[in-house]
């Protein structure tokens, strides 16, 4: 920049910072004068005469104070002048010039007139070599010299000068992150006062010798040289050393020397080989500090058990199994990290480490927690998720130490209970037949055991009536046995297809898609008789009435992609549904399920609907510890859709529950060949697999790449915009590494092979439960199985779901009351609630302001009010609008208005939704409750809520973002850098994108749609976008869903606003960040990256502008960086106020 400054501005620079001493010193001493004047002339003090005042001579001006400190970093020099130096140079003791331009050292003219100069940082410069400017260190009588961040050693021989030896009283050096392959030992010897030294991140290839003269030095840091390998024993010799950093450099043993540096306060032995500690090492007993995390120790290092006085200790990603009962010697243990180990079970004697603030235990293998355990009050940070807890149970340890405590309490007012409850989840596409095979599951008799033929379990044939016992169906002996669709004539196989927003499609996502025409299609789906014939067969209509049509295909710029189909031939339909037969589901159920009554062994089983209109509320249903049953209709399955039937939903529970445990089951197998089911089953299991490992590697892929961008130089990182993960600092590319370390270790846990079972079939239908039975009994698979609650805990689940207790909440008291029931007081009923709504038995919003006055404990009617709003059919929506109300034909013809406006734009007023509801609801106050949790659950919002007083009569009407389909090409063109007339805009745009390689979660975009209206007034929503307004700047939310098979989905923010008021467009976006950020979260499987789009790019109207890493955006601005280069603009830059915003947001967007 200084190349491009005027003359005057030049003038202000070297001007300002020599008057500001005698500007501070004027302005002190006239400051005293006047307070001087104040105290003696107090409030009684009589005026003095005008002519006195006038006649008052001013005081003398006080001389200029010396100018001790001089701050020049970030101007872009490119050497020191001279004549500052003159001007300023008596005094002056601190002269910082960081980040800017200097290729060499200030000259040697420039420093002699510094003679007093005690401080001097260069760092972050360009500085390479300093051997022909060593000579100008030799004028200074530094103190603290600074050199890091700079490419010393990439020139020459790679050291430093001798003449770096003059500076005889220098007590702080720093030469980390340069290049450095050796030390001038000669220079170093003479610099016997050095206190501190840095040399961390160079490429020194063996521990410099020389640094064991330096008898005067406390603090030594050679973190991250990797070819240091060892330790000299004469490091003994440095007998004052307090602190000594050692991370990463290749360790694989320490000496018995480093065991007699009694001074040694903190050591950073972190990222090494160590397998084990010296014999001695328990004589450092001032040691307060110490980091073994990264090394390969297999057991407790027991020699730091006899360091009393040690406060911080880390021993995270090692190999132990064990912790020692005399873990309790360390009493003033204040920290404690040990997560990802394979710890089994913490010893009793933790509870006696009172003094302990943070204790991380993440990642290892704990089933129980000691008794006493909440006694560790002063816990404050604490992480103990990814272990296979059992008591206190993995709900409770989730909650905090303060839960923990509660429920040890509880234990001990009452006795503990084992009642094992698994929760069991059936998933697949429509026409799966997961209603059909959950009846049979659940079914406690079975008929025609014995006979040759097996039989069906029955059904209810009513849903409102009781379920009858038996077989509903006839023996297949006397029902026709339908053709296997690969068996009638002419007939090919299809996966049906409703009309809905597609699966997107990225090379990461899905096999090989073909083609289908639209003749074809229209053909196939044509709900004429004659197209889809007449014949009707008994048991394959009645499993294919639970699931009428598949998900949508994957869409590639606008045509839909099947698979290879053959040439075009006469098209035989399958058998169709039959109307009226059982086994058709409602939406999402929730039902008990006792399947074993010995061993008390119930299932909670949930269906979830495969209709894309329920994407919204079933992730609230995913929850880890539960088994998963991915149904697939064998009959229809085709190898070309595979990702549709199977990969998706993988790919959608892998993101929301990591390391979930999947149970493939075929249905329909008796429709298929016997070499037909397991050909298909074996394609499952393949395509399974090739997914598997695409995924793994890619991510492997990424991870390798974080693990190269650690191994750069953070300056080099900055260097150029072409390098990956420009400008991320270490931090933020460790926090990148943990993440894709944690997805790469919770892979979805899949249980092979894909188990055929045809309904027809009782012995199958008994294995599969067997098989189900023996997975949730497994102790490796589900420990929360065998969970131990309180004897009170489990009598207050039991008294919230007793039959007299069916209304669809109750109030606080009303559950206090039970509570009183069970043996439970007030105070001890907050934590058993929230158990409760942790392992998904209740709904209980401890942190809302309205709804932690109620608790939903009826969740089968709550389901079923969720399923009103999931509901696209416009007949079934009158149809229930009108039976609960007499209506005339004007009524009746406006209730259809409001279906359709409900249907097209997800708007319903208040009223209408009461109607929806009447079963359910009594009151207003119902009402209004309802709509808080519907908004709570993200499903809709109200659009003309006041901010602030109530509504005045007017009718209340709510958005369901799900439901809107309108289009908006006007929002569209504003993001793509135009204005509603289509020119170009003047002011700057402001873009965050986040991008989604695997999956986007269905319904996430309607969710957000919903928790950003708090944020924003007049909005406008469109099926993947919303234009709305943050006070006066328009912000444009976008969803655009993958249009080829190399692209992933991607959602983004943005706005604009001139450059000087560029501040305004980042207030207006944050907000919107940070609530997609904290909605992200919750799918905690989910990849995931977040770009900073360039602004001249998107000026240009560039269809693939530049990005910068999204976790610039938790980081503060770069100082002295006033410019970014875009690359794909040349020599363009970009502002840095485009990139980075004014205050970094608390966490990378990228994290989890």
């Amino acid at each position: 920049m200084a190349e491009t400054e005027r003359p005057e501005e030049a003038a202000r620079l070297w001007r300002d910072p020599a008057l500001c001493s005698s500007k501070l010193g004027s302005n002190l001493g006239q400051l005293e004068l006047e307070l001087g004047s104040q105290e003696e002339s107090g409030p009684e003090a009589e005026p003095e005469p005008k002519s006195s005042v006038v006649q008052q001579q001013p005081p003398p001006p006080l001389p200029p104070s010396p100018l001790e400190t001089l701050n020049l970093s970030g101007r872009g020099l490119e050497e020191l002048p001279e004549g500052l130096c003159a001007a300023v140079g008596s005094s002056l003791r601190v002269l910082s010039m960081r980040r800017n331009r200097l290729t060499r050292l200030p000259s040697a003219a420039a420093l002699r007139h510094l003679g007093r100069l005690a401080e001097l940082d260069l760092s972050h410069n360009r500085l390479r070599c300093l051997r022909d400017d060593g000579q100008a260190l030799a004028l200074l009588r530094l103190r603290k010299l600074n050199l890091s961040h700079n490419q010393l050693g990439a020139g020459g021989d790679g050291s430093l000068p001798t003449t770096l030896g003059e500076l005889r009283q220098l007590e702080e050096l720093d030469l980390s992150f340069n290049r450095l392959s050796r030390l001038p030992e000669e220079a170093l010897a003479r610099l016997q006062q050095l206190r501190t030294l840095d040399v961390d991140h160079n490429q020194l290839p063996a521990f410099p010798q020389v640094l064991l003269e330096l008898g005067a030095l406390e603090e030594l840091d050679c973190s991250g040289n990797r070819h240091l390998r060892s330790l000299p024993e004469g490091v003994a010799s440095l007998r004052r050393l307090k602190i000594l950093w050692l991370s990463g450099t290749g360790l694989a043993a320490l000496p018995e020397g480093l065991c007699q540096l009694g001074a040694l306060e903190s050591l950073m032995l972190d990222g090494n080989r160590l397998t084990a500690l010296p014999a001695g090492f328990g004589s450092l007993q001032r040691l307060k500090m110490l980091n073994l995390s990264s090394n390969l120790l297999a057991d407790f290092p027991a020699a730091v058990l006899v360091v009393p006085g040690l406060e911080e200790l880390y021993l995270s990603r090692n190999h132990l199994t064990l912790l020692p009962a005399g873990l309790c010697q360390l009493h003033q243990l204040r920290t404690l990290w040990l997560d990802n180990n394979r710890i089994r079970y913490l010893p009793d004697s933790i509870v006696q480490l009172h003094q302990l603030e943070e204790l991380v235990l993440q990642g290892n293998q704990i089933a129980i927690l000691p008794e006493g355990f909440g006694q560790l009050s002063r816990i404050s940070l604490w992480k103990i998720k990814d272990n296979p807890l059992i008591q206190p149970p993995y709900e409770v340890c989730m909650k905090g130490i303060p839960y923990i405590a509660a429920y040890q309490q509880e234990l001990a007012h009452s006795q503990p209970a084992l009642k094992p409850r698994l929760k069991l989840v059936l998933m697949g596409l429509k026409n799966a037949g997961k209603t059909l095979l959950r009846k049979c599951l659940m079914e406690e008799e079975e008929e025609g055991q014995g006979q040759g033929e097996s039989t069906l379990i029955a059904a209810s044939k009513d849903s409102g009536k009781g379920r009858a016992k038996g077989c509903f169906m006839q023996s297949l002996r006397e029902l026709p046995h339908p053709l296997s669709p690969k068996a009638q004539t002419n007939h090919h196989p299809i996966v049906e297809q409703p009309e809905a927003s597609p699966l997107p499609v990225s090379s990461l996502k899905c096999s090989h898609l073909g083609y289908i025409s639209a003749e074809q299609w229209d053909t196939l789906f044509d709900p004429s008789p004659k197209a889809v014939g007449q014949t009707q067969v008994g048991c394959f209509a009645a499993e294919r009435q639970d699931d009428a049509s598949l998900p949508p295909s994957p869409k590639i710029n606008g045509e839909t992609h099947l698979g290879y189909y053959p040439p075009p031939q006469p098209i035989i339909s399958p058998v169709p549904h039959a109307a009226g037969l059982p086994g058709s589901s409602k939406g999402i159920e929730v039902m008990d399920w006792t399947a074993d009554v010995e061993r008390g062994l119930t299932f909670i089983v949930y269906e979830l609907a495969g209709d894309p209109s329920y994407d919204v509320i079933q992730p609230f249903f995913l929850s880890p510890g539960a088994l998963y049953v991915l149904v697939v209709n064998l009959s229809t399955y085709v190898p070309q859709c595979f990702y549709s039937s199977v990969g998706h939903f993988l790919h959608w529970l892998g993101a929301k529950v990591p390391h979930a445990v999947v149970c493939m089951v075929g249905t329909h197998a008796d429709q298929c060949a016997e070499w037909e089911v397991e050909e298909k089953c074996l394609d499952i299991h393949h395509q399974i697999s090739r997914q598997e490992k695409c995924d793994y590697e890619g991510l492997q892929s990424l991870a390798q790449q974080v693990d190269e961008a650690l191994g750069q130089d953070f300056d080099l990182r900055c260097s150029s915009p072409h390098v990956s993960f420009y400008g991320v600092s270490d931090k933020n590319l460790r926090r990148k590494k943990a993440q894709f370390q944690y997805l790469l270790n919770h892979r979805p846990q899949i249980l092979s092979p894909v188990l055929p079972v045809s309904c027809w079939d009782c012995c199958q239908v008994r294995r599969l439960r067997e098989k189900l039975l023996s997975v949730a009994e497994h102790r490796d698979i589900f420990p929360n199985l065998h969970r131990v609650l309180p004897k009170s805990w489990q009598v207050l689940e039991e008294l919230h779901f007793q039959p007299q207790a069916q209304q669809l909440w109750l109030s606080w008291w009303d559950s206090a009351r039970l509570g009183l029931q069970a043996g439970l007081t007030e105070d001890r009923l907050q934590s058993a609630l929230s158990y409760l709504h942790e392992s998904g038995k209740l709904l209980y919003f401890e942190e809302h302001l309205t709804l932690r006055e109620y608790v939903f404990h009826n969740l089968p009617r709550l389901i079923d009010i969720l399923n009103v709003f999931c509901q696209r059919d416009a007949t079934v929506l009158l149809q229930k609008l009108l039976s609960n109300t007499h209506v005339d034909k004007l009524k009746a013809t406006q209730l259809h208005h409001y279906v359709e406006g409900f249907l097209l734009h997800g708007l319903l007023p208040a009223h209408v939704i009461r109607l929806f509801l009447k079963p359910h609801i009594q009151s207003r106050e119902d009402l209004q409750l309802i709509l808080e949790l519907l908004e709570k659950m993200g499903l809709c919002y109200c659009v003309n809520k006041p901010r602030s007083k109530p509504l005045n009569g007017a009718a209340a009407w709510y958005k369901f973002p799900c439901y809107v389909k309108n289009e908006m090409p006007h929002a569209e063109a504003w993001i793509n850098g135009s204005n509603l007339g289509g020119q170009s805009f003047v002011a700057e745009q402001l873009q965050i994108e986040y991008s989604f390689p695997f999956i986007f979660p269905p319904g996430l975009f309607a969710r957000y749609s919903v928790q950003i209206n708090s944020h924003v007034v007049q909005r406008s929503d469109g099926k993947y976008q919303i234009y709305a307004y943050r006070g006066k700047v328009p912000v444009v939310v976008s969803y655009r869903p993958a249009k080829g098979t190399q692209q992933p989905d991607t959602l983004s923010i943005a706005s604009h606003a001139s450059l000087p008021n560029i501040w305004t467009a980042w207030q207006a976006i944050t907000p919107l960040v940070e609530e997609l950020n904290v909605l992200l979260q919750e799918w905690p499987g989910l990849y995931y990256t977040v770009h900073v789009l360039c602004s001249k790019c998107l000026k240009r109207g560039l269809p693939h502008p530049h990005t910068f890493p999204g976790e610039l955006l938790s980081q503060p601005r770069p100082e002295g960086v006033t410019e970014i280069i875009c690359p794909k603009n040349g020599n363009e830059r970009v502002n840095v106020a485009l990139v980075y915003p004014p205050t970094p947001t608390v966490i990378s967007p990228c994290s989890k």
